[in-house]
Parts: structure tokens; C-alpha cells; sequence
């Protein structure tokens, strides 16, 4: 019935970062069709579909949940079946390790019972971790109970704090996949580059102003005009006028991107944060930058961002504000590139304002707006000339 084996590889990344198994979508025994989903891996910003390489049967998976796993390494492997292996024919200097791995895997499942087979799923653990001490080694469900409670014993012993040592009142949530690659990424962006961060204010009435006019509008060409969609298109502009605030930072040489690939951070509750990018964000009108913002915040929610659509980021918006927080700094840049804008919430405020040269007391809509940047790249006059810019599209807002 076999025709070979097809290893089921961990997918490569742009970024070449760690990813967790989530979940398997098949067992160990399990029939599999070609291209069918067999499991799912999660980065720091996205979840992953691995469809299975080959037709036949899951002979032998090598990872568990949670487990890391890094790109290239063999995930699972599949037992072609006969349909298929007629146009897979092994190299002959594979062939004869190829019939071995496939007589060991065959002989490991048989020694297996479907319960014994989920409880080695359910605690992690393959048929080499636990010792059988049934008729020809096999593994019976005593012996992998007797694993686990030697396991925990040995990990009680250990020393370090467990859970069930912890003072009373006090909890343990364990990091998920997604917040440990946040936590490494932070650390090594902070660790990288110096930080240093401007405040401005900006005066939004003229953007809210020119929202209530047209979000009717934009709404029944299926774009809804958020301020954030503001924020990118001042953005777009500054960036063009300031190129050096749209870079990557090397060590001997600032590259300077031809496109704005603009990425907003969108909060994902409990479970962290994700950047989906705005590509190509300079030949975009801000109806399409609104269309384009609402289905990735849309999808980022819903887990159902694509790989391409959080990478090649060149520049980020923090909308910050949108929780409540006047002003955060420094926010963390998203390495590799150079700055991040931060944007804190819109509140009306008392403020002065000059009309035909005479002072008078007003009301407006303001916010805070900060750049932190990666001092290597920039020094304060690029990182105030590109706020400023920043600030005077919006204050003067009007549509090219």
C-alpha cells in the first residue's frame, strides 16, 4: 500500500522567526487528501494553514502543541498512498532509508491502541518519551499515567516555584505563542535602538469637519471614514517630503523605501496586538486607505489575516487613543524600521487661537501626536520637520 514517505515541512517566513504549533487538525493513523489543512501554526502575526504534501495516511507526527518549531524543520510525515506513489519514486540512494522509516513507523502504530495514541496527543508526548511495559514494549495507559506522575513529581522537586506553589490568591496564566514573540520582539527592538521621542499638538476640527461632511458618502461607496484613515494619508504626505523617516537602518547604510507601506497597530484584546500593512499606501485616495484600513482591522480581529498582508511594513501608526491614553512614550518601534507615530485621543480642549492677528479662547478638537524614532537613523530636526509636516496636513486638511 506505501509508495513513501512525504515529510510535512514548517513553512518559511519573511522575517525567518520561530512559530507554535497550534493545533493538529488530523491524528497519528489519520487518512489525509493532498493540499488538505493538517495543522496550524501562529507567529507573532498570523496563523498559519500547513496543508499535507501528499495523499495517503499520517504515519507519524514529530511536534506537539505548543511546541516551537523553526523554519525547514519536519513537522509531521505521510505515508503516500498507492494512487499517488505511482508518480513519486524515491531517489534510489533514499530508497532503501526510505523503507526503514516507513517499517518503523508502521510497527510504532500497531503497537499503539486509538486511546493510547490520544493520550500521548492530549499530554504532548511521543511513543519514544514513555517506557512500555506491555507484551513486546507496547505502551498501555498506565504507562503513560505513570510517566505523568513521575514527570510532576520530579517537577515538584525541582526547586523553582510551580503553580500549585504559589501563595494563595495568586494565579499563573501562561504566555501564549503570540505574546512571547511580542515580549522577544520588544526586548530586541529596545536593545537595538536608541530611542527618542517628540510631542506634538495637532488642532483636528478641519479633519472633523470634512468627516461629517463626507462619511455618508464614503459609506455607501463602502468605506468607512475613520480618523485613523486621516492619520495614514498625512502620513503618505510626510513621508514623501521627508524619505528618510520611510527607511531601514543597516550598519553601513540607510535604505530609503520607494513605497509607503504603512502598518497600524490593532489591539486584539487579552491576546495582544497585530500590525496589518497598508501597501503601496502613496498611489491610495483616502476613500481607498479607508476601505483598505476597515477590511485588515476586520480580518486582524477575526484571525483571518494572510501572511503578506502583516509584512513589508515601513512605517507604523500607533492609535493609542483609541483606548483613552492622551500620550505614550516612547512607543516601541517595530524594527527594522526607524520610527513609529504615535496618536493619542481626540477630546475637545480650551485652546488659543489667533484670527486676523487678534487672540481669542476657543474650542477645539485635539490630540497629541508623538514620533519615537530610532536615533542611529534620525536626529531630532528630521523627526520635528516630519511631525510637523505631519501636523500641518491635518490642521489644513484638504483632498489632493
Amino acid at each position: 500500500m506505501s509508495g513513501g514517505i512525504a515529510d510535512v515541512i514548517a513553512p518559511a517566513n519573511e522575517e525567518g522567526t520561530k512559530a507554535t504549533i497550534l493545533r493538529w487538525c488530523k491524528s497519528a493513523g489519520d487518512a489525509i487528501r493532498k493540499d488538505e489543512p493538517l495543522l496550524e501554526l501562529e507567529t507573532d502575526k498570523v496563523t498559519v494553514e500547513v496543508p499535507s504534501p501528499a495523499s495517503g495516511e499520517i504515519c507519524e507526527i514529530l511536534k506537539q502543541p505548543n511546541e516551537e518549531v523553526e523554519p525547514g524543520q519536519v513537522l509531521a510525515r505521510v505515508r503516500i498512498g498507492e494512487a499517488e506513489a505511482q508518480d513519486v519514486t524515491p531517489p534510489p540512494a533514499a530508497a532503501a532509508a526510505e523503507r526503514a522509516r516507513t517499517t518503523c513507523a508502521e510497527d510504532a502504530r500497531e503497537l499503539l491502541s486509538p486511546a493510547v495514541r490520544r493520550l500521548l496527543n492530549e499530554h504532548a508526548l511521543t511513543a519514544a518519551d514513555v517506557e512500555g511495559t506491555g507484551r513486546k514494549g507496547r505502551i498501555t495507559r498506565e504507562d503513560i499515567q505513570r510517566h505523568l506522575s513521575e514527570s510532576a513529581a520530579r517537577r515538584k522537586g525541582a526547586g523553582p516555584a510551580q503553580p500549585d506553589a504559589l501563595p494563595v490568591g495568586s494565579t499563573r496564566i501562561p504566555h501564549t505563542p503570540i505574546r512571547r514573540r511580542i515580549a522577544e520582539h520588544m526586548v530586541k527592538s529596545l536593545a537595538q535602538a536608541p530611542h527618542v521621542t517628540t510631542l506634538f499638538e495637532a488642532d483636528l476640527s478641519r479633519v472633523r469637519a470634512h468627516r461629517a461632511a463626507h462619511a455618508a458618502e464614503y459609506e455607501r461607496r463602502g468605506a468607512h471614514l475613520t480618523l485613523t484613515a486621516y492619520f495614514v494619508a498625512a502620513c503618505v504626505r510626510a513621508l514623501r517630503a521627508h524619505p528618510s523617516v520611510n527607511a531601514t537602518f543597516h550598519e553601513d547604510a540607510l535604505e530609503l523605501h520607494a513605497d509607503a507601506n504603512i502598518g497600524v497597530g490593532t489591539a486584539l484584546g487579552n491576546e495582544g496586538l497585530i500590525v496589518p500593512v497598508i501597501h503601496r499606501a502613496q498611489r491610495l485616495s483616502l476613500a481607498e486607505i479607508a476601505e483598505r484600513l476597515n477590511r485588515l482591522v476586520a480580518a486582524a480581529r477575526a484571525g483571518k489575516l494572510a501572511p503578506e498582508e502583516v509584512r513589508g511594513g515601513t512605517f507604523t501608526i500607533s492609535n493609542h487613543g483609541v483606548g483613552g491614553s492622551l500620550l505614550a512614550a516612547p512607543i516601541v518601534i517595530n524594527q527594522p524600521q526607524v520610527a513609529i507615530l504615535g496618536v493619542g485621543k481626540v477630546e475637545r480642549r480650551v485652546v488659543v487661537v489667533e484670527t486676523a492677528g487678534t487672540e481669542a479662547i476657543a474650542i477645539r478638537s485635539m490630540c497629541y501626536l508623538t514620533l519615537s524614532i530610532d536615533h542611529r537613523a534620525l536626529d531630532a530636526f528630521q523627526a520635528n520637520a516630519f511631525l510637523a509636516h505631519v501636523v500641518k496636513t491635518l490642521e489644513e486638511w484638504s483632498e489632493p
